[in-house]
């Protein structure tokens, strides 16, 4: 099986990674954290774009799984020489992995790969697409604090315009229950989002009654010579960067990472105990190796073979 977009999965199938990622959660308690069920098995993680917490996030959970793990880095591949993407994965098709985890600048990269290999394909962020292991992830960790996520209310703030986050969590958390909403100035919202069907503001006052502030990162490195979105990020922080005193008693912060400390949010804001930033890395660990696991039984709803 692929893992492509939120959308191949149904609530059922989510709802299984969870019960999968609570055992692998309690296996990063014990003194020794691994496991041999992925034993004899290959996984190339192939990160064409900059990564520090997805790339060591799979790259860790695969070991903890006792596969054997290749890590290919857009720097150190031959796509920097020219290389296309079908040339790439056809030869690492001829070394015959299990499982290929990819991120790319391009939309719809990942899935391009699944023409070209028998493994199973995870994309790890596809440019401004999907990058569904992280609304697993997030969806996990919302599950680990809330326990019932039916009817929460989460608020998306930032640049919705340039964010697969954003994207994979509206579909994944909608898909689950979850009341959610987008918030940022105009100039980040992307166009067409009017047929999104969700709910758009572009003020704070739409964070007054929600359960969770999903923060997300201002990606520059995006705009690619294009006029700024936003006069600065001095001028962003002062009118959208959250402190502790911008967040009621009760709501929960959610950052995807990087944090940029000073623009979405203040320093003391991340090291606060509403955020759950770090807990999202140690769910992020539990899910991905659920997701691997899972991957080689061709149905997330099967027990793989042995």
């Amino acid at each position: 099986m692929h893992l492509i977009s939120i959308d191949d999965l149904t609530a059922a199938e989510i709802e299984n990674l969870f019960k999968l990622s609570d055992g692998f959660l309690e296996i990063a308690s014990r003194s020794i954290k691994k496991v041999p069920t992925l034993r004899g098995r290959t996984i190339v993680n192939v990160f064409l774009e900059p990564s520090t917490r997805t790339q060591s996030s799979f790259e860790l959970a695969g070991k903890r799984l006792s596969a054997d793990v290749i890590n290919i880095k857009g720097s150190s591949s031959s796509v920097s020489k020219g290389e296309s993407l079908k040339d790439t994965i056809l030869t690492l098709e001829s070394y015959r992995p299990d499982i290929i985890v990819m991120r790319h600048p391009r939309v719809g990269a990942s899935r391009m790969a699944t023409r070209y290999t028998n493994a199973s394909v995870v994309n790890a962020g596809d440019g401004t697409g999907e990058h569904p292991t992280q609304c697993l992830l997030d969806l996990y960790s919302l599950r680990r604090v809330f326990g019932e996520m039916q009817g929460l209310k989460v608020a998306i703030v930032g640049d919705i315009l340039r964010s697969r986050v954003a994207r994979s969590d509206l579909f994944g958390f909608r898909k689950m229950g979850i009341d959610v909403r987008l918030v940022g100035p105009p100039t980040l919202m992307p166009p067409g989002i009017e047929y999104w069907d969700v709910p758009i503001y572009n003020d704070l006052g739409a964070l007054e009654d929600v359960d969770v502030i999903y923060l997300l990162r201002m990606q520059l490195e995006r705009a690619k010579g294009k006029v700024p979105p936003v006069p600065s990020l001095r001028e962003y922080s002062r009118v959208w960067g959250l402190s502790p005193q911008r967040v009621k008693p009760g709501q929960r912060v959610m950052h995807p990472g990087p944090i940029n400390r000073g623009v979405e949010l203040s320093g003391d804001l991340a090291d606060d105990e509403r955020s759950l930033i770090l807990h999202q890395v140690e769910s992020g660990l539990a899910m991905r190796m659920a997701i691997l696991y899972q991957c080689l039984a061709g149905s997330l709803t099967e027990e793989p073979a042995a």
